[in-house]
């Protein structure tokens, strides 16, 4: 994918279904007693890969774009998949799906890609098999594929040492099939989605300060749920308006959940024209319409418990801060070494590579602010956030044109990126 310089963006943008929201739809809609309509589902390949998994095993799902109905089949309703199952690049549907296989009462194989064999999974593995799953690493080596022989569960205590909305939702949809009370606690808030929806469903869930706490359930009810836009898509949208000149973005229909939205106060503080607009609720999610002008931005320090609000989001902050003024630190961020690609490493080559200064460490980036960048042939590696990220430079890269290669990556999360990136510009030459 080749990208000039923009002389502005404007228009109105209505990016995708959440990808977090869509994966647990799916999830809790199979586990239901009921039938399950979802609207506004995003159709990437990662929640296409929770799909294919839960039709393999018996669930019945019908989609026509972005709508989707599940059948469900109960908590224990699953039936053994034929052939291993196949996450693909998606590690929400290794970790989730491993909670719930871990109280069926079948073994079961599931992979994913090579992007996703290498991901840690001891973090979900430890906490299965002290609730009583058997679960190994198929080549020993703490990743993907894991072995998966299910079983009585029992209630427990656990602490994580990283915040991670995908290992706490994998203990607690786990916690439905066992028998007591299982409670996960966090060093810091991350993302609340599975939390929200299995109270939708009708299943005890309580929280005190960072603990979350599951009671086991006897059924879960089925809802009529309607996806929010993904911030984390939005937030590629935002960036552009902020950065390239002569601006105006609405951003239409953006869930802003606290636990998702902290985006929006790294962007205010380094001095973002930026309002939230036409604020509702949708599903018990909080949504509103997000409008950004070209700002001038200045350095701030992005870490400690705000990091889980926007682990996602870093690297498009991280070209906020390579176009703003001073020196921004990013720390508390290892966690993004361990993501589709290391992308500490990878964020700090293709920007480097544009002409930013910055400098990685072992869990963040210092990023000299303010110079100019120029085009240049960066490498995504597969990283749809990294793709994405560096499409956006490349509307305010000078010189010479950007070239993102493996840019098809998008299709993980946002699959009409480039197409809707290109509509604000088109809207602005009629």
């Amino acid at each position: 994918m080749k990208l000039s310089r923009s002389a502005g963006l404007h228009g109105t943008v209505t990016v995708p279904g959440d990808k977090s929201v869509s994966h647990r739809a799916l999830l809790l809609g199979a586990l239901s007693e009921g039938t399950t309509h979802i609207h506004g589902f995003l159709s990437s390949a990662d929640c296409l890969s929770t799909l294919r998994c839960l039709s393999q095993m018996g669930v019945s799902i019908r989609r026509e774009g972005s709508e989707v109905t599940v059948v469900g089949v109960g908590l224990r309703g699953l039936k053994a998949p034929r052939k291993p199952l196949d996450a693909g690049n998606s590690g929400t549907t290794m970790r989730l799906l491993s909670g719930i296989l871990a109280g069926q009462d079948f073994p079961v194989t599931i992979g994913g890609d090579a992007s996703l064999s290498r991901r840690p999974m001891k973090r979900i593995m430890a906490p299965l098999a002290a609730m009583g799953c058997d679960i190994t690493s198929q080549k020993g080596n703490d990743c993907a594929p894991l072995v998966i022989r299910g079983g009585k569960l029992h209630g427990i205590s656990w602490k994580t040492p990283v915040a991670s909305a995908q290992v706490k939702s994998a203990i607690l949809l786990a916690g439905l099939f066992a028998d007591g009370p299982t409670t996960v606690t966090e060093p810091a808030l991350s993302r609340d989605h599975t939390e929200r929806m299995l109270s939708a469903c009708g299943v005890s869930v309580s929280q005190e300060g960072t603990s979350v706490t599951i009671q086991p359930a006897a059924s879960l009810q089925p809802q009529d749920i309607t996806v929010p836009g993904d911030i984390s898509s939005a937030a590629y949208f935002l960036a552009a308006g902020l950065l390239v000149p002569g601006s105006d973005i609405l951003i239409k229909n953006v869930g802003i959940n606290p636990t998702r939205a902290g985006i929006l106060q790294v962007a205010e503080r380094m001095g973002a024209d930026l309002t939230v607009e036409s604020f509702t609720l949708a599903g018990g999610e909080p949504v509103a319409d997000i409008r950004v002008r070209t700002s001038a931005l200045h350095a701030t320090e992005v870490g400690g418990a705000e990091i889980p609000t926007l682990i996602d989001e870093l690297p498009v902050i991280a070209l906020m801060a390579a176009c703003a003024e001073g020196t921004t630190v990013i720390r508390d961020a290892a966690e993004l070494r361990v993501k589709e690609s290391d992308r500490i490493a990878v964020l700090a080559e293709g920007l480097s590579r544009l002409g930013a200064r910055v400098t990685a460490t072992e869990d963040g980036f210092i990023i000299e602010g303010g110079k100019p960048l120029k085009g240049a042939v960066v490498n995504s590696y597969g990283d749809h956030r990294a793709a994405m990220t560096f499409a956006v430079a490349g509307l305010v890269a000078g010189i010479r044109e950007t070239q993102i290669l493996d840019a098809q990556c998008v299709n993980i999360s946002y699959p009409s990126f480039f197409d809707d990136l290109h509509a604000l510009e088109v809207s602005k030459e009629q």
